[in-house]
């Protein structure tokens, strides 16, 4: 039936490409579509999945990583008591304005880190070192937001929340899902750019002395301090994600639209079989009338379907990888996990199964007899 089937798709090689078109179009869109969402979800945790703690404090009932509610300051000393909890500092996250060179104001969201451990710091530096947030009035700023910060550089003055501030490094790709630029600078600094009282804080971020429990230090947390919530890292990661699946429209437009995609590789892969039999219908005809069974003449279907799905299956997976390498940036990553792509190629091989159905019910009103009178 494979050497049947492949001789009959060769024998149309204009009904081939069409089928392949489909199919390449349905693996392309899946894979770009999803690893643009992935890419950039994972946005809307970047600062926990990077920020080096083991557990998340903050105030009760928090739900995204960006915007935190002010808590006492003098809540770290409690969290140091509980058992398991090896270090515990402050975190200040905020919203104020950073003043540019011509005259306008962009709207920064700054981290203030503590100044002795550095946890939930800046990472992958492109100029500086993660020492430089320490020196007088340094911030660090992103070189991807550079065209909503006039492109500051190491050195440049500017101010924020009204105050004054350095460039002293700044870094490649750390960009949050909102518009808004992080801007990261040491905890005491970050108060007085917020203009916060010194006894509040965002967050206290957690390490753990080693073979502690994480889901038990939390529960001792929360017990000990009954208006805090207390998140394992990946645990708030994810409740920070699920903030913008939920709130937003996210994850129906970018659905929609993969549907979309496969809907229209369905019709292509559909309509090329179907073409396929309708200009051999005699043959299957005399297949049948050979004695050829209906499992046997829907065999040569499935061989068809499931040879172009291979087919397009390698030819889009090749093309994905081009468009990943060539298009892809820190502003709109695109992560295509193997998961992703052999899920793909799965569904695609469904949907080509699933098409080799319409031309079967034609072949089977097919009657011998007719072939055999002619």
């Amino acid at each position: 039936m494979w050497s049947v089937a492949i001789k009959t798709l060769l024998a149309d090689r204009g009904k081939l490409c069409t089928a392949l078109v489909g199919v390449v179009f349905s693996i392309v869109l899946v894979d770009v579509q999803g690893g643009l969402f992935l890419g950039l979800i994972r946005k809307a945790g970047m600062l926990v999945d990077y920020g080096d703690a083991d557990i998340w404090v903050g105030h009760h009932r928090i739900h995204n990583v960006d915007f935190p509610r002010d808590i006492p300051r003098r809540w770290v000393h409690r969290v140091r008591a509980v058992p398991g909890v090896q270090d515990a500092r402050p975190y200040m996250l905020g919203f104020t304005e950073m003043t540019l060179p011509g005259g306008g104001f962009e709207t920064v969201l700054v981290v203030g880190v503590d100044r002795a451990s550095r946890l939930g710091s800046a990472w992958n530096y492109r100029d500086g070192t993660p020492e430089s947030i320490l020196a007088n009035d340094g911030i660090v700023v992103d070189v991807c937001e550079g065209d909503k910060l006039d492109d500051p550089a190491v050195g440049e003055l500017r101010e924020v929340g009204r105050t004054r501030a350095r460039v002293v490094a700044r870094t490649e790709g750390i960009m949050n899902f909102l518009v808004t630029p992080y801007v990261f600078t040491t905890y005491d600094r970050a108060l007085r750019f917020l203009r916060k009282p010194a006894d509040r804080c965002s967050y206290i971020l957690v390490q753990l002395a080693p073979g502690a429990d994480r889901q038990r230090v939390c529960a001792a947390i929360k017990e000990r301090l009954p208006d805090a919530e207390a998140f394992e890292r990946d645990e708030y990661s994810r409740v920070s994600v699920d903030f913008w699946m939920t709130r937003t429209g996210l994850g129906i437009s970018f659905g929609a639209a993969t549907l979309l995609g496969l809907f229209v590789g369905l019709v292509m892969v559909a309509q090329t079989l179907y073409a396929l039999v309708l200009d051999r219908l005699p043959e299957y005809g005399t297949l049948k009338a050979m004695g050829a069974t209906e499992a046997q003449v829907y065999g040569l279907l499935v061989s068809q379907a499931t040879a172009l799905a291979l087919l397009g299956s390698a030819i889009g997976l090749a093309v994905v990888y081009v468009v990943q390498e060539q298009f892809s940036s820190p502003k709109a990553p695109i992560i295509v996990p193997w998961w992703l792509s052999l899920g793909s190629c799965a569904l695609v091989l469904i949907i080509c199964l699933v098409s080799s159905v319409l031309p079967y019910l034609r072949i089977r009103r097919v009657d011998p007899v007719m072939v055999l009178s002619q």
